[in-house]
């Protein structure tokens, strides 16, 4: 039986719920894998706090270096959250020549190559499955089952709060703040929700997920990100009537060299296997040359689903005699600031004859068609009519140049949300 020691950094609901797990499973994984998994220390901000977990009160410690220095322990497993000092903390594991096991999205997306550097030179393993949608193996997939093929676009829903808060939106017909209210009672949004609400914890999946696909590192600082707060019932309705689904969506693809990674509210059909993802499951769409479509779907985070993901990660660090590193060679150069795609445009337009011929005229001038037109609503107090329409698909610049150049005299803009018909 080999035994391996392991160190916990930091202990919250996903280290408690690790911990719970090794317990569970601790002699399947014995008989199964020949592995006994020693938990030798676990560093916390408080010895003194009550846990969801029965830890014995020996393992714990205050001291981040009784778990970074104790030579005992061969994989350190991170739980701390946030960017520092979890970043410094895995740096100094892995130059010790330790494996880090971790779910933290953050740490891993703005200090990548440092991280990466830092385990090949030393010799050491990083292993992130959870950092990514929780429970849905869509690391190992990218990694292994996938590397034949030429991944042309990755699109995914990987940020439970916010498809929840859409889910209510479109199935209820409920106000954003309604939504996230009854999200945070819940306990899937947080008490300051910005990370998710604004798309922050999405863009720094995705830059790991592009990085993955493209082999080429994606930076977090060049993902487009935008979120959902400016979203209305109205638009999420007027969508259905389109035959349309909102989601906030992580897109990535590469066209003609060019890689797009992009996060923001986008409509899909209702026919695409992403509209059907409710609640606050995640799911990923990868298209490749050779394997086709396929979906990825489940439970994107919580303590259980995420410790399912870190304890699978900490068995294949066990058992690999060498560590095998994702295959990113250097930055990606050549990032798009521009793509093309239908638009779904809201307005309030003057309710006179030849405006809307006058509206289509300066889109048109800008290189964008209208596909369809739909009046909603009377006139309200200022002689304007509610419009929606659709574009054939077209280049975001020239679709915010032409609104740029709108008199008010003839419209103003209300919304502007991007369909993904891919």
């Amino acid at each position: 039986m080999k035994t391996v020691g392991i160190g916990f950094l930091g202990c919250g609901n996903i280290g408690c719920g690790v911990y719970r797990l090794l317990e569970q499973q601790r002699a399947q994984m014995e008989e199964n894998e020949g592995i006994s998994f020693d938990v030798r220390q676990i560093l916390v901000r408080s010895t003194g706090k009550r846990r969801g977990a029965d830890i014995p009160d020996s393992l714990l410690t205050t001291c981040a270096q009784d778990v970074l220095a104790d030579p005992e322990i061969a994989i350190v497993m991170e739980f701390m959250g946030g960017e520092q000092p979890a970043a410094s903390y895995m740096m100094r594991a892995l130059e010790a020549g330790k494996t880090v096991v971790t779910a933290n999205k953050m740490a891993l997306a703005t200090h990548w190559n440092e991280l990466i550097r830092a385990a090949r030179e030393h010799g050491a393993g990083l292993y992130f499955e959870a950092s990514v949608c929780g429970a849905i193996p869509i690391i190992r997939a990218m990694c292994d089952s996938l590397q034949a093929n030429r991944i042309s676009s990755v699109t995914g829903i990987i940020n439970g709060t916010t498809n929840y808060i859409l889910s209510r939106m479109s199935s209820e017909g409920a106000s954003y703040q309604a939504a996230l209210s009854e999200a945070q009672r819940l306990g899937l949004a947080e008490p300051d929700p910005t990370a998710d609400v604004e798309g922050f914890d999405a863009a720094y999946k995705l830059s790991i997920l592009s990085s993955l696909a493209f082999h080429r590192h994606v930076p977090v600082e060049s993902v487009y990100r935008e979120g959902i707060s400016g979203v209305t019932p109205e638009d999420v309705q007027f969508g259905r009537e389109f035959g349309l689904t909102l989601k906030l969506l992580a897109v990535a693809k590469e066209e003609n060299g060019r890689i797009q990674a992009r996060v923001h509210p986008a409509f899909v059909p209702d026919s695409h296997p992403l509209a059907s993802v409710g609640g606050a499951f995640n799911a990923v769409y990868v298209s490749g040359h050779a394997c086709g479509e396929m979906m990825f779907y489940g439970r994107g985070a919580g303590d259980m689903p995420t410790a399912s993901a870190l304890v699978s990660d900490l068995t294949m660090a066990a058992k690999e005699k060498s560590h095998r590193l994702p295959a990113v060679f250097g930055d990606a150069e050549d990032i798009a600031d521009d793509w093309t795609c239908v638009h779904f445009v809201r307005m309030l337009a003057t309710d006179e004859p030849g405006v809307l011929s006058e509206l289509a005229g300066l889109f048109a001038r800008h290189g964008v068609s209208i596909a369809s037109m739909v009046q909603k609503g009377e006139r309200d107090a200022q002689g304007r009519v509610q419009i929606v329409f659709l574009t054939h698909r077209a280049s975001e610049c020239a679709v915010r140049a032409a609104i740029s150049e709108m008199d008010e005299a003839l419209g103003v803009q209300v919304s502007i949300i991007r369909v993904e018909k891919d």
